[in-house]
């Protein structure tokens, strides 16, 4: 019988396997054929930009942006998303950040619910009970709004910042994480986002580890996500992450995820804001 260890060395091989496809330095017939592979996929995700849906979540976003709305009946145009109350342009580059009024690091979908809560007046627990669109559901309101909001960044130069105690704070912690082996599979972000050349199915996984594929990785989410034909944005993007690696699901901006995309954020530092983009 297999010691503990011996199975928790050969899940992670077969996981590490799994994510990262044909990677073991393919020659001959086998290197053309991968490469025509990546053409390929490269060819589909061109024809993929020709026309973007997330464009009719950002109008809907700016519909609930500027209503009035909630027992108090205000809209959101007030919220202060960390440049001034109602100031959007550049604001999401520069999320997650520490927030005085609350006294903690928001990313922007915790501000969003924030603003919810004390600018409308709207029950927290009613807004976070369902963030994430199901299959064939219309986009959420916090999908939809993060969709208007993060548009209004395309361009910003991403700056996540870490003045405050409490951002050098949540870096350190999301860096942890980032590296943590866990999980019946042993397995960590960085098993399939710590190296090179890794792929599952059409989808390549961004080297973190590296200024480039970091900075093009955090610039392009939240995006539209052809095969679930809906808007996916950071929060859900972690949240998946957490589930294929089969750890516990976090909660709606629980300070793991907001930790967790501040890390990133960081490693992503100098890259444009180029979202929301669109995806397999």
């Amino acid at each position: 019988m297999l010691s503990r260890r011996t199975r928790s060395w050969l899940r992670s091989i077969a996981l590490a396997l799994a994510c990262s496809g044909a990677t073991f330095g393919p020659t001959g017939a086998a290197a053309q054929s991968d490469e025509k592979t990546l053409q390929e996929i490269e060819r589909y995700r061109q024809a993929l930009l020709d026309g973007n849906p997330a464009e009719l979540v950002v109008a809907r976003g700016e519909e609930l942006w500027k209503a009035p709305r909630g027992p108090k009946k205000a809209s959101l145009e007030q919220c202060d998303i960390g440049l001034g109350a109602g100031v959007l342009k550049g604001a999401y580059a520069q999320l997650p950040r520490y927030f005085a009024d609350v006294d903690q690091v928001m990313d922007f979908e915790a501000r969003l619910v924030h603003c919810m809560v004390t600018l409308q007046g709207l029950d927290r627990a009613e807004v976070v009970k369902n963030p994430i669109s199901g299959v064939g559901q219309r986009q959420t309101d916090i999908e939809s709004i993060t969709a208007f909001v993060v548009e209004q960044s395309r361009g910003a130069t991403v700056a996540v910042p870490q003045r405050h105690a409490k951002e050098k704070a949540a870096y350190d912690r999301g860096k942890k994480l980032f590296y943590m082996r866990a999980g019946p599979y042993d397995f960590a972000c960085s098993t399939c986002h710590g190296v090179d050349n890794q792929r599952i199915r059409l989808q390549d996984l961004p080297n973190f580890e590296k200024t480039e594929p970091a900075q093009r990785a955090f610039g392009t989410w939240p995006a539209y996500r052809v095969s679930q034909g809906a808007l996916r944005t950071m929060q859900w993007r972690v949240n998946d992450c957490f589930r294929q690696q089969r750890w516990p699901e976090p909660a709606f901006a629980s300070q793991s995820t907001i930790d967790l995309i501040t890390f990133l954020g960081v490693k992503a530092a100098g890259g444009k804001m180029d979202s929301p983009a669109i995806k397999r």
